[in-house]
Protein backbone atom coordinates (compact mmCIF):
# COMPACT_ATOMS: atom_id res chain seq x y z
CA UNK A 1 0.00 0.00 0.00
CA UNK A 2 3.18 2.26 0.83
CA UNK A 3 4.80 1.41 -2.17
CA UNK A 4 0.99 2.50 -4.29
CA UNK A 5 0.89 5.34 -2.45
CA UNK A 6 4.12 6.60 -3.49
CA UNK A 7 3.75 5.96 -6.77
CA UNK A 8 0.73 8.18 -6.80
CA UNK A 9 2.29 10.82 -5.20
CA UNK A 10 5.15 10.60 -7.99
CA UNK A 11 2.62 10.98 -10.51
CA UNK A 12 0.09 14.19 -9.18
CA UNK A 13 3.16 15.99 -7.37
CA UNK A 14 3.93 17.65 -10.73
CA UNK A 15 0.50 18.79 -11.13
CA UNK A 16 0.37 20.75 -7.61
CA UNK A 17 -0.81 24.12 -7.94
CA UNK A 18 -1.14 24.13 -12.19
CA UNK A 19 -3.44 26.84 -12.24
CA UNK A 20 -5.53 27.68 -14.74
CA UNK A 21 -7.61 26.52 -17.74
CA UNK A 22 -6.62 29.17 -19.94
CA UNK A 23 -4.07 32.56 -19.75
CA UNK A 24 -5.70 35.70 -20.93
CA UNK A 25 -2.92 38.81 -21.62
CA UNK A 26 -2.42 41.41 -24.09
CA UNK A 27 -5.62 40.78 -25.78
CA UNK A 28 -4.72 37.38 -26.78
CA UNK A 29 -6.13 34.18 -24.72
CA UNK A 30 -4.59 30.78 -24.49
CA UNK A 31 -6.25 27.75 -24.07
CA UNK A 32 -4.79 24.09 -23.15
CA UNK A 33 -6.41 21.14 -24.43
CA UNK A 34 -4.11 18.14 -23.58
CA UNK A 35 -0.89 17.96 -24.08
CA UNK A 36 0.33 19.63 -27.35
CA UNK A 37 -2.56 20.53 -28.03
CA UNK A 38 -4.41 24.53 -27.49
CA UNK A 39 -6.28 27.19 -29.26
CA UNK A 40 -5.10 30.58 -29.69
CA UNK A 41 -7.48 33.39 -29.30
CA UNK A 42 -7.68 36.88 -30.16
CA UNK A 43 -10.66 39.44 -31.15
CA UNK A 44 -10.10 39.02 -34.64
CA UNK A 45 -8.70 35.15 -35.01
CA UNK A 46 -8.33 31.73 -33.96
CA UNK A 47 -5.42 29.79 -34.14
CA UNK A 48 -5.58 25.88 -33.36
CA UNK A 49 -2.27 23.88 -32.53
CA UNK A 50 -2.04 20.53 -33.28
CA UNK A 51 -5.62 19.74 -32.83
CA UNK A 52 -5.99 16.21 -31.38
CA UNK A 53 -8.76 14.53 -29.23
CA UNK A 54 -12.09 14.01 -28.76
CA UNK A 55 -13.71 16.75 -31.46
CA UNK A 56 -16.19 17.98 -29.20
CA UNK A 57 -13.31 20.21 -26.82
CA UNK A 58 -13.31 22.83 -29.98
CA UNK A 59 -17.14 23.39 -29.42
CA UNK A 60 -16.98 25.92 -27.66
CA UNK A 61 -14.17 27.71 -29.59
CA UNK A 62 -14.67 29.58 -32.47
CA UNK A 63 -13.98 28.03 -36.14
CA UNK A 64 -10.44 28.11 -37.00
CA UNK A 65 -8.64 31.02 -39.20
CA UNK A 66 -5.44 28.60 -39.05
CA UNK A 67 -4.92 25.24 -38.10
CA UNK A 68 -0.85 24.91 -37.16
CA UNK A 69 1.19 21.53 -37.66
CA UNK A 70 4.18 20.69 -36.22
CA UNK A 71 4.80 17.00 -36.99
CA UNK A 72 3.46 13.97 -38.11
CA UNK A 73 3.25 11.83 -34.95
CA UNK A 74 -0.21 11.14 -33.68
CA UNK A 75 -0.35 13.37 -30.59
CA UNK A 76 0.15 16.16 -33.59
CA UNK A 77 -1.54 15.08 -36.28
CA UNK A 78 -5.15 13.70 -36.67
CA UNK A 79 -6.11 13.86 -40.00
CA UNK A 80 -9.82 13.22 -38.98
CA UNK A 81 -9.87 15.77 -36.87
CA UNK A 82 -7.97 18.09 -38.71
CA UNK A 83 -10.42 17.64 -41.61
CA UNK A 84 -13.48 17.79 -39.50
CA UNK A 85 -12.34 21.50 -37.72
CA UNK A 86 -10.83 22.82 -41.49
CA UNK A 87 -13.81 25.65 -42.75
CA UNK A 88 -13.50 26.81 -45.97
CA UNK A 89 -11.24 29.61 -45.65
CA UNK A 90 -8.74 27.75 -42.69
CA UNK A 91 -4.96 28.27 -43.56
CA UNK A 92 -3.97 24.98 -42.17
CA UNK A 93 -0.05 25.24 -42.59
CA UNK A 94 2.35 22.97 -41.63
CA UNK A 95 5.73 20.74 -42.34
CA UNK A 96 5.95 18.85 -45.47
CA UNK A 97 5.14 15.50 -44.55
CA UNK A 98 2.42 16.59 -42.56
CA UNK A 99 0.66 18.22 -45.77
CA UNK A 100 1.90 15.44 -47.66
CA UNK A 101 -0.41 12.93 -45.08
CA UNK A 102 -3.64 15.42 -45.08
CA UNK A 103 -3.37 15.82 -49.28
CA UNK A 104 -4.00 19.28 -48.39
CA UNK A 105 -2.98 22.93 -46.52
CA UNK A 106 0.26 25.24 -47.08
CA UNK A 107 4.12 24.14 -46.54
CA UNK A 108 6.62 25.93 -44.35
CA UNK A 109 9.90 24.73 -43.95
CA UNK A 110 12.61 25.48 -41.21
CA UNK A 111 13.04 28.97 -41.53
CA UNK A 112 9.71 29.76 -43.80
CA UNK A 113 8.04 33.14 -43.28
CA UNK A 114 4.41 33.77 -43.68
CA UNK A 115 1.91 36.40 -42.74
CA UNK A 116 -1.71 35.68 -42.41
CA UNK A 117 -4.16 38.64 -42.02
CA UNK A 118 -2.38 40.46 -39.24
CA UNK A 119 -0.94 37.16 -37.87
CA UNK A 120 2.71 36.83 -39.08
CA UNK A 121 4.19 33.19 -38.73
CA UNK A 122 8.20 31.69 -38.47
CA UNK A 123 9.30 27.93 -38.61
CA UNK A 124 11.49 27.32 -36.66
CA UNK A 125 13.56 23.88 -36.27
CA UNK A 126 12.43 21.53 -33.83
CA UNK A 127 14.92 17.63 -33.06
CA UNK A 128 16.91 15.73 -31.03
CA UNK A 129 20.18 15.77 -30.29
CA UNK A 130 21.15 13.09 -28.37
CA UNK A 131 22.10 10.67 -29.16
CA UNK A 132 19.19 7.76 -28.43
CA UNK A 133 16.61 9.96 -29.10
CA UNK A 134 17.92 11.19 -32.61
CA UNK A 135 15.39 8.90 -34.47
CA UNK A 136 12.22 10.56 -32.73
CA UNK A 137 12.71 13.82 -34.27
CA UNK A 138 15.39 14.19 -37.10
CA UNK A 139 16.28 17.69 -37.99
CA UNK A 140 14.05 19.27 -41.05
CA UNK A 141 11.16 17.15 -40.54
CA UNK A 142 8.94 19.25 -38.21
CA UNK A 143 8.14 22.83 -37.35
CA UNK A 144 8.59 24.85 -33.96
CA UNK A 145 7.00 28.47 -35.15
CA UNK A 146 7.28 31.98 -33.76
CA UNK A 147 4.16 33.56 -33.98
CA UNK A 148 3.87 37.40 -33.84
CA UNK A 149 0.46 38.45 -32.63
CA UNK A 150 -0.71 41.70 -31.07
CA UNK A 151 2.90 42.91 -31.61
CA UNK A 152 4.04 39.85 -28.98
CA UNK A 153 6.03 37.03 -29.73
CA UNK A 154 4.98 33.65 -29.29
CA UNK A 155 7.30 30.50 -29.48
CA UNK A 156 5.70 27.27 -29.84
CA UNK A 157 8.26 24.38 -29.38
CA UNK A 158 7.03 21.30 -30.87
CA UNK A 159 9.17 18.09 -30.20
CA UNK A 160 12.56 19.51 -29.94
CA UNK A 161 15.60 19.18 -27.55
CA UNK A 162 17.42 22.34 -26.44
CA UNK A 163 19.17 23.02 -29.55
CA UNK A 164 20.92 25.86 -31.03
CA UNK A 165 17.99 27.63 -32.48
CA UNK A 166 15.90 27.70 -29.95
CA UNK A 167 18.64 29.15 -26.94
CA UNK A 168 19.36 32.20 -30.13
CA UNK A 169 15.61 33.23 -29.91
CA UNK A 170 15.66 36.29 -29.21
CA UNK A 171 12.71 38.80 -27.37
CA UNK A 172 10.38 36.49 -26.83
CA UNK A 173 7.70 37.51 -25.36
CA UNK A 174 5.39 33.67 -24.68
CA UNK A 175 7.37 30.60 -25.00
CA UNK A 176 5.28 27.05 -24.93
CA UNK A 177 8.57 24.62 -24.18
CA UNK A 178 8.01 20.84 -24.55
CA UNK A 179 9.60 18.19 -21.71
CA UNK A 180 8.87 14.32 -21.99
CA UNK A 181 11.86 11.77 -22.19
CA UNK A 182 12.30 9.93 -23.86
CA UNK A 183 10.85 11.75 -26.80
CA UNK A 184 12.43 15.39 -26.20
CA UNK A 185 14.17 16.95 -23.51
CA UNK A 186 14.58 16.46 -19.74
CA UNK A 187 13.16 19.40 -16.80
CA UNK A 188 17.08 20.29 -17.23
CA UNK A 189 17.83 20.84 -20.86
CA UNK A 190 14.47 22.57 -20.96
CA UNK A 191 15.17 24.82 -17.94
CA UNK A 192 18.64 25.87 -19.48
CA UNK A 193 17.59 26.74 -22.97
CA UNK A 194 14.66 29.02 -21.28
CA UNK A 195 17.36 30.44 -19.16
CA UNK A 196 19.66 31.85 -21.90
CA UNK A 197 17.13 33.09 -24.11
CA UNK A 198 14.79 34.30 -21.87
CA UNK A 199 11.20 34.88 -22.75
CA UNK A 200 9.06 37.21 -20.58
CA UNK A 201 6.97 34.32 -19.61
CA UNK A 202 7.44 30.50 -20.10
CA UNK A 203 4.61 28.23 -20.30
CA UNK A 204 5.15 24.29 -19.67
CA UNK A 205 3.44 22.07 -22.35
CA UNK A 206 3.56 18.58 -23.25
CA UNK A 207 5.02 17.27 -20.88
CA UNK A 208 3.84 13.61 -20.40
CA UNK A 209 6.07 10.81 -21.36
CA UNK A 210 6.65 7.34 -21.58
CA UNK A 211 4.83 6.37 -18.25
CA UNK A 212 5.48 9.72 -16.17
CA UNK A 213 4.25 13.46 -15.99
CA UNK A 214 7.59 15.89 -16.07
CA UNK A 215 8.02 17.46 -12.81
CA UNK A 216 6.85 20.65 -14.02
CA UNK A 217 7.44 22.40 -10.25
CA UNK A 218 11.18 21.65 -10.44
CA UNK A 219 11.18 23.75 -13.83
CA UNK A 220 9.44 26.36 -12.24
CA UNK A 221 11.93 26.44 -9.02
CA UNK A 222 15.24 26.13 -11.79
CA UNK A 223 14.10 29.02 -13.96
CA UNK A 224 11.96 31.08 -11.30
CA UNK A 225 15.70 31.39 -10.11
CA UNK A 226 15.77 34.23 -13.15
CA UNK A 227 13.72 36.68 -11.75
CA UNK A 228 13.58 37.94 -15.47
CA UNK A 229 11.00 35.00 -16.40
CA UNK A 230 7.95 34.44 -14.98
CA UNK A 231 6.51 30.43 -15.37
CA UNK A 232 3.25 29.96 -15.88
CA UNK A 233 1.65 26.79 -15.00
CA UNK A 234 -1.69 25.68 -17.20
CA UNK A 235 -3.51 22.79 -16.88
CA UNK A 236 -2.69 20.03 -19.72
CA UNK A 237 -4.10 17.23 -18.24
CA UNK A 238 -7.03 17.49 -16.16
Amino acid sequence: MKTYILILLTILTPLLSVSASAYEVDGITFTPIEHATMVIQTKDSTIYVDPVGDIKLFQKFSPPDIILLTDIHRDHLNIEIVNSLKKNLTAVIGPPEAVASLKHGEVMKNGDKRTFGNISIEAIPMYNLTKERLNFHVKGRGNGYVLTINQKRIYISGDTEDIAEMRSLKNIDYAFICMNLPYTMTVDQAASAVKEFTPKVVIPYHYRGKGMISDVQRFKHLVSKNNAIEVKLLDWYN
